[in-house]
């Protein structure tokens, strides 16, 4: 075996002797040869070093695509938190626009306050606001937004104010039919969640002029609401069981489960009550402000 390769090697020894002792011509000839043979494998050679520059600048494209999409969707994600910001901030400012409007429209002395906690568990329904007695809040007064009348003030301390609202049970408000004149009396029907705030309005004359879509404004009989505020419109109406009396059941307008602003109605004497406890915190007590005189 080891004969055949020292065979072998010097075979090969002497072809390649005898090739560089060829004479020009000849010498040339073969390396043609030579280079012929081999060019088939250099071509392929080259072809598959092409092939995987390809293959690399492919992968390395795909990278950028990855790294480039991820860049598109993080930017897509703000551009919709910035939309969504704005339209937040144009609901916002069209709201406030609404309010600024009512409250210029409005005769009477408005606090605006904000609706801060809701409460509408059992037969109550209530929420809270966000002033109270510092802010010229008193008991029993009529809460209002741009939409209507939502219900009126019941428990007020020094800085909140509960209100309770037109679909509670114990809610009454003396109304009357804006195209008719027909009065009665309202009464909350004391819708749970979920449940569509309504009211009924009873005491009617069996006789009275009252059809659907009727508006439903305050009566000002009381003194309690200011008259003229818009309580809903009227969804059906029938005989009470009685038959004396006709009843109608009404769509409360003001949204009582959106509702984020509301405006109390304030006395003149409610203000000033609210300026005058201002002024004792700051100056201590007024004198002679018990009435007695002053020595």
């Amino acid at each position: 075996m080891k004969d055949r390769r020292w065979i072998a090697l010097c075979a090969i020894g002497l072809i390649v002797l005898a090739t560089l002792n060829l004479p020009d011509a000849a010498s040339s000839r073969v390396k043609g040869a030579v280079r012929d043979g081999i060019s088939p494998l250099q071509a392929a050679l080259r072809g598959g070093v092409r092939d995987l520059r390809e293959i690399i600048r492919y992968i390395r494209g795909i990278g950028d695509l990855a790294l480039e999409n991820r860049a598109l969707s993080e930017e897509l994600v703000y551009l919709r938190g910035e939309m969504r910001i704005a339209r937040e901030l144009e609901r916002d400012n069209r709201m406030l626009r609404d309010l600024l409007g009512f409250v210029q429209r409005f005769p009477n002395q408005l606090v605006s306050c904000e609706v801060i906690g809701r409460d509408s568990t059992g037969w109550w329904q209530t929420v809270r606001l966000d002033k109270g007695a510092e802010a010229g809040v008193a008991e029993g007064r009529a809460v209002i937004t741009p939409d209507g009348l939502i219900g009126r003030t019941v428990a007020v301390s020094g800085r909140t104010a509960d209100v309770l609202l037109l679909s509670d049970p114990t809610c009454q408000v003396s109304v009357r039919l804006a195209r008719s004149g027909v009065l009665g009396i309202t009464q909350g029907l004391g819708a749970g969640p979920g449940e569509q705030p309504a009211c009924r309005m009873d005491y009617m004359a069996r006789t009275a002029d009252v059809q659907q879509g009727d508006e439903v404004v305050t009566s000002g009989m009381g003194g309690l609401f200011p008259k003229g505020l818009l309580v809903g419109r009227v969804a059906r109406v029938e005989t009470d069981p009685s038959g004396l009396y006709q009843r109608a059941w009404i769509d409360i307008a003001a949204d009582l489960g959106r509702a984020e602003y509301a405006f109390v109605a304030a006395t003149e004497a409610d203000l000033a009550a609210a300026a005058k406890g201002l002024i004792e915190e700051l100056t201590g007590p007024v004198p002679g402000a018990s009435g007695g005189e002053t020595p």
